[in-house]
């Protein structure tokens, strides 16, 4: 087919390496506008962006799609369909309707449960079992499209937010090209049931909450690791923690139980497995504690 991509993060990388090495014809790729990065703050193109000038594909970087002049540019592409994955920009009511079968879209969640910007992250904070992605007919509502194709994957205790990441992404672009693989494309309405909405994760989310049951919070860490990554103060110093583990013990929550990371939740207690001082490299808890060493009694705040 004749497609137009439309994508920003890694995560939307690894489908359009799928469609391309199906063999379909990228006529264009859309992304979000190269930012400020780095230690000197110097405009940086998206990896989608990267990825497409790499393969010689034309890249289109429009701030909006509201104008005219944008509608018409991206008509005139022509293309069978679109494949939008992770882009950023709301798609107006022409753009949706512009490719011959429309525009689908790789949403990393089983909808119509989280629905919005962070299901990856919704997923895993609320204790979920499995997660999985929906190859979806895009229409002018939030994620409401039909669904044409779908997989699904356990969330384990070990599963964090980068290691869904990953595996949504190599199952959402097998999907993809699975899907665009049958012409006309079946899709089934969204069920009206078991609709939620996972919200944009903000900063003051990330603090952890040591009154909470130890599975509560290790849902929270793994949720927020790598990013934004929950964190709590220890001694004066902030400290992400990005992977634990839960185990039977209990006391006074927030307070070390032992020097080696073992820390009293609400109920039962949690071992923190890696790290990041504020300012220092991510470390597992032995290295973390020969810079830092924590004792038992310390408190987590």
């Amino acid at each position: 087919m004749k497609l137009v991509f439309m994508g920003t993060p890694e995560f939307a990388v690894v489908t359009l390496k799928a469609l391309v090495e199906a063999g379909h014809d990228i006529a264009a790729v859309y992304s979000q506008p190269p930012r400020p990065a780095g230690r000197g703050q110097n405009l940086r193109p998206s990896p989608v962006h990267q990825y497409a000038e790499s393969m010689g594909v034309e890249v289109r970087t429009p701030l909006s799609l509201k104008s005219v002049e944008e509608q018409k540019a991206f008509a005139d592409l022509k293309a069978d369909a679109a494949v939008v994955v992770a882009y950023g920009l709301i798609l107006p009511r022409p753009i949706l309707h512009a490719p011959r079968l429309g525009c689908f879209n790789v949403h990393a969640s089983l909808l119509p449960r989280w629905r919005g910007a962070a299901p990856i992250q919704r997923a895993i904070m609320a204790g979920d079992k499995e997660s999985g992605v929906c190859i979806m007919r895009m229409e002018e509502g939030l994620d409401t499209g039909p669904v044409c194709n779908s997989g699904r994957t356990t969330i384990t205790a070990l599963t964090t937010a980068g290691i869904l990441q990953d595996q949504l992404a190599k199952l959402g672009a097998s999907l993809m090209v699975e899907t665009l693989a049958n012409s006309p494309v079946p899709c089934t309405v969204q069920s009206a049931d078991g609709v939620t909405y996972a919200k944009k994760i903000e900063k003051a989310e990330a603090h952890i909450d040591f009154s909470k049951s130890a599975v509560q919070i290790r849902n929270h860490i793994h949720g927020l690791s790598p990013f934004p990554g929950a964190w709590a103060n220890v001694m004066d110093a902030r400290v992400k923690v990005l992977a634990c583990e839960v185990f039977d013990q209990t006391g006074v929550a927030g307070v070390a139980l032992d020097g080696r990371l073992a820390i009293a939740c609400g109920s039962k207690a949690i071992r923190l497995l890696t790290l990041q001082r504020e300012g220092k490299a991510v470390m597992d808890a032995a290295t973390f504690l020969r810079g830092f060493p924590v004792s038992e009694g310390t408190r987590f705040t």
